[in-house]
């Protein structure tokens, strides 16, 4: 299997592997979520984000989570996570949490160390996350959004 199709492959996967994790509650359950991801397009010096019919290595990727509650009730501490597939890198560090250990915690990438190749710990770099996520303190009746993230393909 060629390169660019095995990334296709995941980059795909990924965008059906949005994982809601929600606290307890009938709210929770009137949330919604849809996935997509785009490949950017230089076109005359405009980036344009469009659906990948191929990727390549350094392609820039844009993921996004839109989440709608078609509830009655608010949705309290709303929770999206996103893993990353091991074809891609995440690009910038932005307004969410991330996890360099698989998914097991979460903070801030400026907070999170790994282990170097002599065994000492280093600060995390963008290419250590493993997954990212979002806690949206609350997510109104009919209200509707977007978690969005950047990744380029290795």
């Amino acid at each position: 299997m060629n390169t660019i199709f095995k990334h296709a492959i995941c980059i795909v996967a990924l965008a059906a592997a949005s994982v809601l994790t929600p606290a307890p509650a009938a709210a929770q359950d009137a949330v919604s979520l849809d996935s997509e991801v785009q490949v950017a397009k230089d076109v005359d010096g405009v980036t344009t984000y469009v659906a990948p019919e191929q990727v390549f290595p350094g392609d820039r990727l844009k993921f996004v989570t839109r989440y709608d509650n078609s509830g009655a009730e608010p949705a309290e501490d709303f929770v999206i996570t996103n893993p990353l597939p091991g074809a891609v890198s995440l690009a910038e560090d932005g307004d969410f949490l991330v996890s360099v250990d698989g998914g097991e915690s979460f903070g801030r990438l400026s907070g999170r160390t790994v282990a170097a190749e002599d065994g000492t710990q280093r600060p995390a770099e963008l290419s250590d996350v493993t997954h990212v996520r979002w806690i949206i303190p609350s997510i109104a009746p009919g209200e509707s959004g977007e978690a969005i993230f950047f990744a380029q393909v290795k």
